[in-house]
């Protein structure tokens, strides 16, 4: 008879601990998992990924309506925007994915606990509810699920009131006349999208040379691109130096490429420089686990910590902060401790910027295939040669394929267009099973789809054969 409780404990509810609850106990362990808040799927499902995405959505319908619906011989007259039946449509989405978590961990028999856990040993851990007394489980084994928060800059204050997060920026009460986005990552250019699309005036500063610096350099030119369309204004290479706040307005003042320095004023400012480690509670010094320089919990190839029975995920260690990333993670450690031989190709774990037009990147970019002296051929085709593209009115963007110049294996794929957020899986299923650009040539795409820039973009990276261009 066991000792403890729960076979296994995953502190965390988003998307990495609540899939790795259902995995361990798809294959028989009794599981529990502790979450601080009253819902359930942490940063992603309530402040992250689901509420940007529907107003993402709303966002791009009231674009259309505004620049493209007469183009199709649709009246629409005066385009209102209800902000705050946005805002609202936004929670209910939120409310019914997370419901939808709940109603998984009771159909997996998954025992949620609600308050913050704290480890008291490697075996017992504390949950404190919001009110009442704490209580204590005993568990074999224990998962870090706990995920990020926002970063900021060490001069800068977040108020939530004038400085903001992109927490805050989902759950505005009011349409603002004016904000400013510091930082053009893919937070940033989600944030600029959405408010760029309704008439917000939106300068976004980033300090890199280009905007989603994290992705291909050719996809950052072309958001550059886009997003300027839609009225955003970017400034690039620009420092951020001080940030002051009244009760009615940001200034924020940066340095130029020239060291001038530029002052910005608008009625909020947006502080997307990226996120943090969050570990704070977890009492890890009980336990003998430290974080690293970045706040990190350092694991091994098994995501096992310093400690033989507790393993981490997710944002709290290394790798990009992406949801997908977390729960591929989670059915490893899950899989792993049910004594199987999971495995994860991180290179191939695709990155994605939710803007119109969407962007995604999976494997090498080609600043990479330089840096590492590579030979390699390039192929690449534009929506606005696609047939498709121009019956929905959605020219912009191109797909970008990067092939080994000998072998013709498909070592990156890089595009930005539309639908590229469900089309990028195409290069990950292509070099998970490293598939030359020969091959994916050699199959069908249907006619018409957006999916035909793909084929004949690997038709250039081949002997400069693409059909339709």
């Amino acid at each position: 008879m066991s000792d403890f409780q729960y076979d296994v404990t995953i502190i965390g509810s988003g998307p990495g601990g609540y899939v790795a609850a259902i995995r361990c106990a798809q294959l028989g362990m009794k599981t529990a998992l502790i979450e601080k808040y009253n819902t359930l799927g942490g940063t992603c499902l309530n402040v992250g990924c689901i509420p940007s995405k529907a107003l993402l959505d709303s966002t791009e319908h009231v674009h259309k309506a505004k620049t493209e619906f007469s183009e199709h011989g649709i009246g629409v007259g005066d385009v209102n925007i209800d902000f705050k039946q946005m805002i609202k449509r936004k929670s209910e989405v939120v409310q019914q994915t997370c419901d939808g978590v709940s109603f998984l961990m009771k159909k997996n028999k998954v025992d949620v606990h609600t308050g913050v856990g704290s480890f008291k040993d490697a075996h017992t851990i504390s949950v404190k509810p919001a009110k009442g007394k704490a209580q204590e489980i005993t568990t074999d084994k224990v998962i870090i699920a706990t995920g990020s928060k926002p970063a900021s800059l060490p001069f800068i204050e977040i108020d939530k009131k004038r400085v903001i997060t992109s927490t805050e920026a989902l759950s505005l009460e009011k349409l603002p006349k004016s904000m400013v986005i510091i930082g053009g990552g893919i937070i940033g250019v989600e944030m600029g999208s959405v408010y760029g699309r309704l008439g917000v005036e939106v300068t976004i500063i980033e300090y890199m040379d280009r905007l989603i610096p994290s992705m291909d350099a050719d996809l950052g030119k072309e958001m550059k691109k886009v997003m300027s369309k839609i009225g955003v204004n970017i400034l690039l290479k620009h420092k951020v130096k001080e940030v002051k706040t009244t009760t009615r307005s940001v200034t924020v003042k940066a340095d130029d490429p020239k060291g001038e320095e530029q002052t910005f004023k608008a009625e909020y400012c947006l502080v997307a420089v990226g996120r943090k480690p969050y570990t704070a509670g977890l009492g890890l010094e009980n336990v003998g686990i430290e974080t690293n320089d970045k706040g990190q919990v350092p694991v091994n190839e098994a995501l096992q910590t310093n400690v033989e029975n507790i393993y981490a995920i997710g944002d709290v260690v290394r790798g990009a902060m992406l949801a997908h990333k977390a729960e591929e993670e989670g059915i490893l450690v899950a899989e792993h401790l049910a004594g199987q031989k999971p495995h994860i190709n991180y290179r191939l774990i695709p990155n994605v910027a939710y803007t119109w037009p969407e962007a995604a990147g999976v494997g090498f970019t080609e600043e990479e295939l330089k840096e590492e002296g590579r030979t390699y051929k390039v192929g690449k085709f534009p929506f606005k040669a696609s047939g498709r593209a121009r019956a929905s009115m959605d020219t912009d963007g191109f797909v970008k394929v990067l092939a080994d110049k000998e072998t013709d294996e498909i070592l990156g794929m890089h595009m930005i267009g539309p639908r590229i957020a469900d089309l990028i899986i195409e290069g990950v299923v292509a070099m998970e099973y490293r598939a030359s650009a020969e091959d994916i040539a050699r199959m069908s795409h249907p006619h018409p789809t957006y999916s035909e820039a793909v084929k004949e973009a690997v038709l250039a990276a081949t002997e400069d054969r693409a059909l339709h261009i």
